[in-house]
């Protein structure tokens, strides 16, 4: 139950209502004629007052709530019962109630969670004079918490004590600190933060597996000083007030790179550290109340001196003078190793030359910023070597007069650090929440942000992309499983790596696709040489075990702006280039042009007026007969598809089943073709004709994407017809998939009556280990074997090997393409009892087959 809120809880000033009833009355005490005209000028001398100090009251009031409304925090008066009297606009927002359901009400409202006689320690602050601050947990109307810290201090209102209170969101601020901890832990530096007294407080995992500290181990104990020596560069000892976070706390500055040693007395064991200490204050401190060292094991580098004497080369550093009025500029050897220059002296321009477009400017300005007079300069800046390879560079630089008051005597010296790895490892981290978890390279939603950003950006707009397929991926990943599909996905994109290097980013797209994003400012060439690369990369076959196959790639490129300003348009681009190249030759490369552009619009509408021929009916149905080869009797029709659409005219199936399945549409095509050849055998049925049976194909997508054997039951019912109507035949790719699935429906299909028969067989996988395995009843001879018969003994060989598989395994077997006598008798002597070509008949409309069934004379003449 909600206390009922106290009289008067409320600060709002509300006695302009009684003032303005006194004004009146004595208003009308003026104008009372019975009293003397002194009396009545008193009482107008009072009510003229009256109305003045209620005017100036408003005035505060007004001035009151406009101050109160303009904090930014939730601002509350409470008096010393714990009751809000009052809470700003900000309050309102942030518990998301209105003023009336807590105004009145105990504090409890907003904090269910104090304890009790949490106004006792309060108000011991505020009598001491203190502020009070606390951080607590505050609730909102829907129930959802949020931490604040509360600022509270007192005042007297009418008498009786208050205190104002101001609660400022840490929210965010915790996020921050979890996003902190989170980066300290995995930075591959030591990292430790020591308190004022020099106590350690805080080390990361790096720190602690430096100086081996293990589980159930407190860091402030095993870094106490009787356990560590610390030792200068040089072997003396360190006293410890020399220790680097003890002068950074000392002398309120950072104290850079500093190389020492620290011997753990116990372990006998000497680390070498290079030890960097960074002050921190408090806000509105004047002395450090901590210190952060981050540091890096050298032991090794120092355990040899002759090494140690290379750091600096190791570290990539260099150093470089500029005499300001010869434009000379030296290099030491590793600047000139870094800028891939020759160390004797060169001009400024010459250094600023190696640099990136946009960084030429920056260096330049700085440079001659520096020379007038200014200060000095820290730049991090991106060049590219002859090779043309990128690399990243910082630079620092001062001026160093030689004569004050020659000022064309001005020499600017400097360093030159290679950080090119330090920059690859930031961008490593920046992207590895995006990165795709098989072949470690970004994933599509980070290429696709990383190429936004550049289009974005006009220094690095002039880009291209490639897009990388796959050649043959799909039949590694059909015959030898994914697992081997994968491992194959994950060598490609190593090898598209190494090709690409350091020149452009990489990201798998999807499947088998990968994109590659390169910028062309300052190299022009540069997508076509990176396409060159990777197709050479792909030279060598890959080797999975005992297998071997050769997958090359078929890459499209595409530039910016010219083929597109946009990720979306740049990657469709390249795409259509993509398709392009693999339609041409494979193996290859294709750049985007215009007749692409119009190619890819006829693909896409023809696409559209295919996903819409069903509908429009524009699909029919012709049959081709099964004949007896010996007799020449229609034993058995084949149903093939046709289009006529209205704009592109008579469409031959070879041009628009390839297209269909590899946008989807060929199941739901599948679908009205089983449907229509049953509804056409119950046609001929009823006509008299019998039960003719129609021989279906099924696609490997239809197969895959559908409920088949529920489909073929329920059509069957539909029109009353028996399974053994129907024959189904799928192509030799089912055979690879030796799942349970695939058996049940073979099974489901049979135990319904319907032929199941494999077509084109020999063509594709001829994986004869699953053929015995499936309840199939027949096989059909390809076209493509039998048109060379007899003449052709390659031919003539694959015949009789399939006809000797189909007799040894007990099927049925039927020959496509018959087109001669010759094959005629060919096949008839190898023991092929059907078959089908243009020797018998094509393809005929339904008509005209029940014709033929009808016609006496129908039969082929041995």
């Amino acid at each position: 139950m909600k206390p009922t809120p106290l009289p008067g809880a409320s600060l709002t000033l509300s006695a302009n209502d009684g003032t303005a009833q006194i004004a009146s009355a004595l208003d009308a005490a003026c104008r009372d004629l019975t009293l003397s005209a002194h009396a009545r000028d008193l009482l107008a001398q009072a009510r003229d007052a009256l109305r003045s100090a209620s005017t100036d009251a408003e005035t505060a009031r007004l001035r009151y709530h406009a101050l109160f409304d303009a904090v930014p925090d939730p601002v509350s008066i409470i008096d010393e019962h714990g009751i809000v009297l009052d809470l700003n606009r900000a309050g309102m927002a942030a518990y998301r109630r209105p003023r009336s359901e807590i105004i009145g009400q105990p504090i409890d409202v907003l904090n269910p969670d104090l304890p009790r006689g949490h106004m006792v320690p309060v108000w011991e602050a505020l009598d001491r004079g203190d502020t009070y601050v606390i951080e607590v947990t505050n609730m909102r109307a829907d129930g959802t918490r949020f931490p604040v810290e509360v600022h509270s201090a007192g005042f007297e209102l009418d008498g009786r004590k208050c205190l104002v209170a101001v609660a400022r969101d840490l929210s965010r601020r915790q996020e921050a600190e979890v996003r902190y901890r989170e980066l300290m832990e995995v930075i591959d530096k030591g990292i430790v933060i020591q308190n004022a007294a020099g106590e350690f407080v805080y080390g990361n995992g790096a720190a602690l597996r430096m100086f081996g500290i293990g589980s159930g181990q407190t860091l402030a104990e095993q870094m106490r000083p009787e356990h560590w020596r610390p030792i200068r560069e040089d072997g003396s000892e360190m006293p410890w007030e020399e220790y680097p976070a003890m002068r950074a706390l000392r002398t309120g500055k950072q104290i850079e790179s500093t190389l020492l040693g620290l011997y753990h007395r116990r372990r006998h064991q000497l680390l070498w550290l290079s030890v960097t200490a960074v002050p921190q204050y408090a806000a509105g401190g004047d002395s450090p109340e901590q210190v952060l060292s981050l540091f890096s094991d050298v032991t090794e580098l120092k355990r040899d001196s002759a090494l140690f004497d290379r750091v600096q080369a190791l570290a990539h550093i260099g150093g470089w003078e500029w005499d300001c009025s010869q434009d000379q500029l030296y290099l030491t050897d590793e600047s000139a190793r870094i800028l891939d220059q020759a160390h004797t002296a060169l001009s400024m321009q010459d250094m600023i030359d190696s640099l990136r477009p946009g960084d030429r400017t920056r260096l330049r300005e700085a440079v001659d910023a520096a020379c007038g007079g200014g200060p000095g300069f820290d730049l991090d800046l991106q060049g590219t070597h002859a090779d043309g390879h990128a690399f990243w560079v910082r630079v620092i630089g001062e001026a160093e007069t030689g004569n004050p008051d020659d000022a064309a005597a001005v020499r600017l010296t400097g360093t030159l650090q290679d950080i090119t790895a330090l920059k690859q490892g930031e961008e490593t981290l920046r992207v590895q929440a995006r990165t795709d978890p098989l072949t470690g390279l970004l994933n599509r939603d980070a290429i696709l942000g990383e190429l936004e950003q550049r289009l974005q950006d006009k220094a690095l707009s002039r880009l291209a992309v490639l897009y990388i397929d796959l050649d043959r991926f799909k039949l590694v990943n059909d015959v030898l499983g994914h697992a081997v599909g994968d491992e194959l996905l994950a060598s490609a994109a190593s090898r598209i790596s190494s090709a690409v290097g350091t020149e452009g980013l990489i990201a798998r797209f999807g499947g088998d696709e990968f994109l590659v994003v390169c910028g062309t400012d300052d190299d022009h060439d540069r997508p076509e040489r990176i396409a060159d690369a990777i197709l050479a990369s792909f030279a060598e076959a890959f080797r999975f075990g005992k297998e071997e196959f050769a997958i090359t790639t078929s890459i499209g490129i595409a530039r910016a702006p010219v083929d597109g300003e946009r990720p979306q348009a740049l990657i469709q681009n390249a795409d259509a280039a993509m398709y392009d190249s693999k339609r041409r030759m494979r193996n290859g490369r294709q750049s985007f042009t215009p007749a692409l552009a119009q190619s890819q619009s006829d693909r896409l509408h023809f696409e559209t007026q295919l996903r819409r021929a069903a509908e429009n009916e524009e699909f029919h149905l012709v049959f081709q007969p099964q004949v007896d080869l010996r007799h020449g009797r229609i034993v058995a029709a084949e149903a093939l598809i046709r289009w006529r659409n209205f704009h592109l005219g008579e469409m031959r199936p070879d041009h628009f089943i390839g297209q269909a399945e590899s946008t989807g549409d060929i199941v739901r095509i599948g679908s009205w073709v089983l449907r229509e050849a049953c509804r056409q055998i119950a046609a001929w049925r009823d006509a008299g004709l019998g039960i003719v049976r129609v021989a279906v194909n099924v696609s490997y997508r239809q197969f895959l994407g559908d409920d088949l054997a529920n489909t073929v039951k329920a059509t069957l019912d539909q029109f009353a017809l028996p399974g053994s109507a129907l024959e189904l035949e799928f192509t030799e790719r089912v055979l690879i998939e030796d799942a349970p699935e695939t058996l049940r429906t073979f099974a489901q299909l049979r135990d319904l009556g319907v032929m199941l028969a494999i077509d084109d067989f020999g063509e594709g996988y001829s994986a004869l280990n699953y053929l015995r395995r499936l309840p199939i009843h027949g096989l059909k001879l390809s076209q493509l074997f039998v048109s060379g018969v007899p003449g052709n003994q390659s031919d003539v060989a694959v015949c009789q090997a399939v006809a000797g598989i189909a007799r040894s395994l007990g099927l049925g077997l039927v020959a496509e393409g018959v087109e001669s006598e010759a094959q005629r008798k060919f096949l008839l002597k190898l023991g092929v009892p059907i078959g089908q070509g243009f020797l018998f008949s094509p393809g005929l409309p339904a008509d005209e087959f029940a014709h033929r069934l009808q016609a006496p004379d129908h039969a082929y003449r041995d």
